[in-house]
């Protein structure tokens, strides 16, 4: 199967300034030692890295109303915003290298105001152990990577809320969330509150992976942009050691590579999230190793043996 892929731009942004726990901020990094560049290269694709977009320091600070942090993820978020519209408007595929998971309301932000323009549908397909569908009134931590989700969604502080000039920047209907098995109680109720499409574990164990990824790709078309923020915490710790939220049960490494190969099917993958690399919780930089090798499959790595 040949496919076609536009050009890429890597850019890393080096913060964990949503989370609790440092290191995803050296996550980056991490990914570019693994090969990522040269691994995208390999399958014929046009690829730069931009370098690191710049924002403040982590504070470590405790919350306040609710928030941990909340200026300086905005700054972050702006700054991804920016670095991911740039490229949209240029027609290049961004990549974002996080960093911790708060940092895809700037990046998704950025698809969904370009599809706006542009007419397009969007698709995003969540992959992560955890829903991240929080807000301040639910929180136990006051991280804001635990609300990208629901601030996307237009529940949540106005200066993230509106951060591509429209609220809600998205809608739940456009979201399909895969790997889910750890949702705190009040986030449960919210999730059912707005119908949030979730194939937690338990149903990947059900059904399988193949009609998951049936399920959460339906209706998508050579009309749509396919959005894939991928956070490693999605695998199960045992092949992902390297994340500051481990979960067990997660999505094993055949798994993986399917969801990975059925979005590279589909030939619209239009931008990328790549987080929660942390490699000072690693192995020997296993955690960005693997990440790599299913970027590969996004871009058409594959072991299909047939025709």
């Amino acid at each position: 199967m040949s496919r076609r892929y536009p050009p890429v731009t890597l850019f890393g942004v080096p913060t964990d300034i949503g989370a609790s726990r440092r290191g995803a901020s050296m996550g980056p990094e991490a990914l570019r030692v693994a090969g990522l560049v040269e691994a995208i290269a390999a399958r014929g694709v046009d690829v730069r890295d931009a370098g690191d977009v710049q924002g403040p320091r982590n504070p470590t600070s405790p919350p306040v109303d609710g928030y941990r942090h909340l200026d300086e993820v905005v700054a972050w978020n702006r700054a991804v915003f920016e670095a991911s519209t740039r490229e949209l408007q240029a027609g290049r595929m961004p990549i974002l290298l996080g960093g911790d998971h708060c940092l895809a309301m700037g990046s998704i932000a950025a698809v969904a105001a370009r599809c706006r323009a542009t007419g397009r549908k969007l698709r995003v397909l969540w992959l992560d152990a955890h829903a991240d569908f929080n807000t301040r009134d639910i929180t136990p931590s006051g991280n804001l990577h635990g609300m990208p989700v629901a601030c996307l969604c237009g529940l949540g502080p106005a200066p993230l809320t509106g951060l591509g000039g429209h609220v809600p920047a998205i809608t739940p209907d456009q979201v399909r969330q895969i790997g889910i098995r750890s949702v705190d109680p009040g986030e449960k109720r919210l999730v059912k509150e707005y119908g949030l499409d979730i194939y937690d574990m338990r149903y990947i164990d059900e059904v399988g992976m193949r009609r998951t990824l049936e399920e959460a790709l339906e209706g998508v078309d050579a009309d749509t942009h396919l959005h894939v923020s991928f956070d490693v915490d999605m695998l199960d710790p045992a092949i992902a050691p390297g994340t500051g939220t481990r979960v067990p049960g997660g999505v094993n490494y055949r798994e993986a590579q399917l969801i990975m190969e059925m979005v590279a099917d589909t030939g619209q993958l239009g931008s990328l999230d790549l987080v929660e690399v942390n490699p000072a919780l690693d192995r020997r930089n296993a955690t960005a190793r693997l990440a790599v090798d299913l970027v590969e499959s996004l871009f058409g790595k594959s072991t299909l043996m047939r025709d």
